[in-house]
């Protein structure tokens, strides 16, 4: 008997229609591979070195004296004068408890802020009642509101709590976004069946157990993207607390305004106390960037 032999299986160095494979190692389609360019590489190194040329500038500024900084052209290399405008900064700032007010207000606005904006956020997007809509167009359109118009009837609000100058007058009004309501209603929205919770509820779960057992665990990178911009806004924050807040209890941009005084304003106090009040933030982002990265790629791959 004559045998015939497949052509595909004949040649296997032929290249499979189904997999996609090309060539030179590359694949297409599900699970490919990706190789950038050297111009691309070249771009995104570039980007990095002019992004992070201003952190590394102020490193320079905090270590040089006032007269190196102002050398022309400027210096770009780090001097020996770090320590020692640390400790100047420390000593015309209480910057040390500047730092651990900021934690305070900063961490306190992230935890209400995540926790808030997820809880309704969930009602949102799962949990159906009368008015929902409508209340999440009312929510979203306070966003269009500028927040300097809420300042004097918000000040009159603290002054008759008696809570001027008190770390509570700048959390409270803090503690619900609604861009964290409408970030984590459109989440949740996108990342949770409906099927799962109607099992949930087949099961015998409550609502609570649900939030907790089944939104939470997913929900988890979004809550980190939200935790670190809320805590990243809440840290740069300078014009409600310089006006609710005084010299004795401030936060770090509050503090920072009083570094360098004198009839010549020394920048390289000022550079040294930025960078102190800078160090919190690259904590918060280098536990925090995983997860950042995750959620905002989360919707932007499918399939």
């Amino acid at each position: 008997m004559t045998t015939f032999a497949d052509p595909k299986s004949a040649n296997p160095a032929r290249p499979s229609a189904a997999t996609g494979s090309r060539p030179g190692g590359r694949k297409r389609g599900a699970g490919r591979t990706l190789h950038g360019s050297r111009p691309t590489y070249a771009f995104l190194i570039l980007a990095v070195l002019v992004s992070s040329f201003p952190f590394y500038y102020t490193i320079v500024a905090a270590s040089r004296s006032n007269a190196d900084i102002a050398k022309t052209p400027p210096t770009l290399i780090p001097g020996p004068n770090l320590l020692k405008n640390f400790q100047l900064a420390l000593e015309q700032a209480d910057i040390g408890k500047a730092l651990f007010n900021s934690l305070i207000v900063s961490g306190s606005i992230t935890v209400g802020t995540v926790l808030c904006s997820t809880l309704a956020g969930f009602a949102f997007a799962k949990l159906p009642f009368k008015g929902r809509n409508g209340l999440l167009a009312f929510t979203v359109g306070t966003m269009m509101i500028p927040p300097q118009l809420g300042v004097i009837p918000l000040f009159m609000v603290i002054a008759k709590l008696e809570w001027a100058n008190q770390l509570q007058a700048v959390i409270l009004p803090s503690l619900v976004s609604a861009f964290g309501v409408f970030f984590m209603r459109q989440y949740i929205a996108q990342s949770l069946p409906d099927e799962l919770i109607e099992a949930a509820r087949v099961d015998g779960a409550s609502t609570a157990r649900i939030l907790w057992k089944i939104v939470v665990p997913i929900a988890r990178p979004a809550m980190a993207v939200l935790g670190l911009l809320t805590f990243m806004t809440a840290w740069n924050d300078f014009f409600w607390p310089i006006i609710a807040l005084s010299s004795q209890e401030p936060t770090v941009q509050v503090a920072l305004r009083q570094l360098g005084g004198g009839y010549v304003q020394d920048q390289s106090v000022v550079m040294a106390g930025t960078l102190l009040g800078t160090l919190p933030v690259l904590v918060v982002f280098g536990l925090l960037g995983r997860q950042i990265v995750g959620g905002i790629m989360h919707g932007a791959v499918k399939g």
